[in-house]
């Protein structure tokens, strides 16, 4: 049994792409592995605040150095961090926002990228903390262009933001699935839609044949 941890971004509750899609994947999961445990928090329904200067002299200062002002500005982030740490599985759930993530998104990260919980540096390089985990993004393009090295590839901001990061908190097992063109006419939305349902079963699938292997 695994734990998923969903972080659903899009400030769009009806009509999201992004959301329709990680609710795809989640049913597709879930189909294969009904005992898994899913916790669900939704960045638009329950927003992030955005971290203020007291929380970062929180992040720099020592455990046996933080007073009750420090505590209560890094309560959020030390909660967050619990739910992250504890998840075996990440879903991100995320609509591209003029060529970038959601504010919403980037609250959330400014919130669990702390040294000494989740990245460390040891004066010559940085580690990750989060070793072993796999990450699931589900991204929602407006236009078309973006994917298999299309005119606008080079204004994807997602992906490689997000895999950088990731890595970088020692998340090295990645898989995106995406769907752009959103915008365009019925048919083209449809055929996307298509391309990205056989991107799910084929990721579920693979992921079925590692917790069997």
């Amino acid at each position: 049994m695994s734990r998923i941890l969903r972080i659903d971004t899009s400030s769009r509750t009806d009509g999201s792409f992004s959301r329709d899609l990680t609710d795809a994947f989640m049913e597709k999961w879930l189909q294969r592995r009904p005992a898994d445990q899913v916790v669900v928090r939704d960045l638009a329904a329950a927003p992030l605040p955005h971290i203020a200067d007291v929380t970062i002299k929180g992040y720099y200062t020592p455990a046996d150095q933080m007073d009750a002002s420090l505590r209560t500005a890094t309560a959020l982030s030390d909660l967050l961090i619990h739910e992250l740490r504890a998840a075996d599985i990440l879903v991100l759930s995320v609509p591209m926002y003029n060529f970038s993530i959601p504010s919403a998104l980037k609250a959330w990260i400014d919130q669990i990228v702390r040294i000494g919980h989740t990245f460390s540096y040891d004066g010559k390089g940085f580690n990750g903390l989060l070793p072993g985990k796999r990450a699931y993004v589900l991204i929602a393009y407006g236009a078309g262009g973006y994917l298999d090295g299309g005119p606008f590839a080079g204004a994807d901001f997602v992906q490689p933001y997000l895999k950088f990061l990731l890595n970088f908190l020692g998340i090295a097992d990645v898989t995106f699935i995406p769907i752009e063109a959103t915008t365009a006419d019925p048919a083209t939305i449809a055929a996307n839609a298509r391309k990205a349902r056989a991107l799910i079963d084929a990721a579920v699938a693979a992921a079925s044949l590692r917790a069997a292997a």
